[in-house]
């Protein structure tokens, strides 16, 4: 047999390719993922936002939209936050005189009503606070009359030179 040069040619019972199309036609294989953030996100925000799917941008001035409860419960977290915050003694001073419940208490005992036992419970316990409160700061009951009859007008012009005397005292010093 006689020695044969193989050839690049198929000859026809050899599949054919398929024919040439232009690059613009082709089908690109793989696809590229859409996964992470385009680029330059970071410094475009409004840009990825529109690209969720919103038209306008979202302005972030304007807060919530939800509904606020104007009820009960905004007085009790309002009486949280004032019960946190710790009160003077003046202040309770004049939060538990001006009490409601305490001065139509006080307006019943002026008319002579009796109070139930635990009316008046609550009424001695609030005026035994009242005092306390009273002699922390110094202040004396203007109610009580002052039954310092032994001042004579002697005695009171004594009174009145020795704080004369240390007055000038101060002014030396």
């Amino acid at each position: 047999m006689t020695r044969m040069k193989k050839s690049r040619k198929a000859g026809d019972a050899a599949p054919k390719h398929a024919p040439r199309t232009k690059k613009s036609e082709r089908v690109l294989a793989r696809k590229k993922q859409d996964s992470g953030n385009k680029a330059g996100s970071r410094q475009n925000p409004a840009g990825s936002a529109s690209a969720g799917g919103s038209k306008t941008a979202k302005d972030p001035r304007i807060g919530s939209k939800k509904p606020v409860a104007l009820g009960q419960i905004a007085s009790e977290s309002a009486q949280s936050k004032a019960a946190k915050v710790k009160l003077t003694d003046e202040q309770k001073l004049l939060q538990l005189e001006e009490d409601p419940r305490l001065n139509q208490l006080l307006d019943m005992l002026e008319e002579g009503r009796d109070l139930s036992a635990e009316d008046q419970l609550w009424l001695d316990k609030q005026l035994a606070k009242i005092e306390t409160l009273m002699q922390k700061l110094g202040i004396e009951d203007l109610d009580e009359p002052v039954t310092d009859h032994s001042d004579s007008d002697d005695a009171l012009l004594e009174k009145f030179d020795a704080g004369l005397e240390q007055l000038q005292q101060y002014q030396k010093e």
